[in-house]
């Protein structure tokens, strides 16, 4: 039951996933066929994402986060390595790393991408230092040709169909990640991928989320023990028509964002921006402003769902040793989520901008 407002009108959500008739019609064929994991549709859906990502190879596994752990170990990293992560992002992109084994070193943020800080990441490159973690966050792509020269991890959760510098996210790095969860443009309630353009690195995630079988001899040895990390062919089914209309969902989300830029301009906010020809992935539209706390109470009063931008690692007890982090302080501090799906209606966005026009002081 969809919860109501004190007013009595309908929420608007944060988000909702796109899916109907069509996503419906492969999970029938699906189910049709009695095998729900490890057949055709898997395959269909990375071809699909491969295409997206601008890469080679796309492996579908069981949830971004998944992605991010095959990603850290396909690189050989383990105990005694040393990976840079941002200070503001979601716990995950830090955990993989503490999980392989090595230790995730946070670098803070530029208090307005909310991306990694690259002249931050140089200062703390040690001889330990194996890669470094790029965050997209919330779609917006980050600085990669800017950070240490090390092997790069793209944390592009939120950055499918994403662009920087002409190249789509995904592609930028070593390996890119990708997240499925129902916040994102495109869904299968829960998964992740991996991309690459490398043959030998994809060959070791399709190992590494198939209990470290190995893919180039038919799956007949298994040369090191591993995680059963796969995405079932019902979950793919769903993703499938998404990736197949992943520019009719952009172009929709970019019209919500547009709406918002429009409704918003003369409010002390800072709208989410990209560099000078990048496409932002709008995985989330998260504005900063002052007394974000305030505001968030105040919209979810009238029937707005919204949220915290994300968390900074620093503050949280698994991370709390590493140091002050003003620019992960400043995005945690002032970010907030407003809601963001394809669906969202002119009428929901007035009233998001009209809530928010009473809560926040003009510029």
């Amino acid at each position: 039951m969809v919860q109501k407002p004190e007013t009595g009108t309908a929420v608007v959500r944060l988000a909702r996933p796109d899916v109907g008739e069509e996503e419906l019609a492969e999970i029938r064929e699906v189910l049709e066929s009695g095998q729900l994991t490890m057949g055709p549709k898997v395959a269909e859906f990375e071809a699909l994402l491969a295409d997206a990502a601008g890469t080679e190879h796309a492996v579908a596994v069981s949830s971004g986060t998944a992605a991010l752990h095959v990603a850290v170990l396909a690189l050989g990293i383990g105990p005694g390595d040393e990976v840079l992560v941002p200070a503001y992002t979601f716990p995950a992109t830090a955990n993989v790393v503490a999980l392989a084994g090595a230790t995730p070193v946070l670098v803070d943020v530029d208090p307005v991408t909310m991306n990694m800080d690259p002249a931050d990441a140089a200062r703390r490159v040690t001889p330990r230092t194996k890669a470094v973690l790029a965050v997209h966050l919330f779609g917006r792509p980050a600085r990669i040709e800017e950070l240490p020269e090390l092997p790069v991890l793209e944390d592009a959760a939120g950055a499918l169909g994403a662009t920087h510098g002409g190249r789509a996210c995904g592609s930028l790095g070593e390996l890119g990640c990708f997240s499925f969860h129902p916040r994102k443009i495109v869904t299968t309630g829960e998964g992740g991928a991996v991309s690459t353009n490398d043959g030998a690195l994809a060959e070791r995630v399709r190992s590494l989320r198939h209990h470290g079988w190995s893919p180039s001899d038919g799956y007949v040895d298994m040369p090191q023990p591993a995680f059963n990390y796969r995405l079932a062919d019902v979950l793919c089914a769903l993703g499938i028509p998404q990736l197949r209309r992943l520019d009719e969902l952009r172009a929709a989300y970019e019209r919500v964002a547009a709406g918002y830029g429009q409704r918003l301009a003369g409010l002390d906010v800072v709208l989410p921006g990209v560099d000078p020809g990048d496409r932002h992935g709008l995985q989330a539209y998260v504005i900063q402003l002052k007394r974000r706390d305030e505001v968030m109470a105040g919209l979810r009063a009238q029937g707005i769902q919204c949220q915290i931008g994300t968390y900074a690692l620093h503050r949280l007890g698994a991370y709390r040793s590493q140091g002050s982090f003003p620019g992960a302080d400043a995005a945690y501090e002032r970010a907030l989520a407003l809601p963001l799906h394809a669906r969202l209606a002119d009428g929901e966005l007035d009233r998001v901008a009209e809530a928010l026009d009473k809560l926040v002081s003009h510029h």
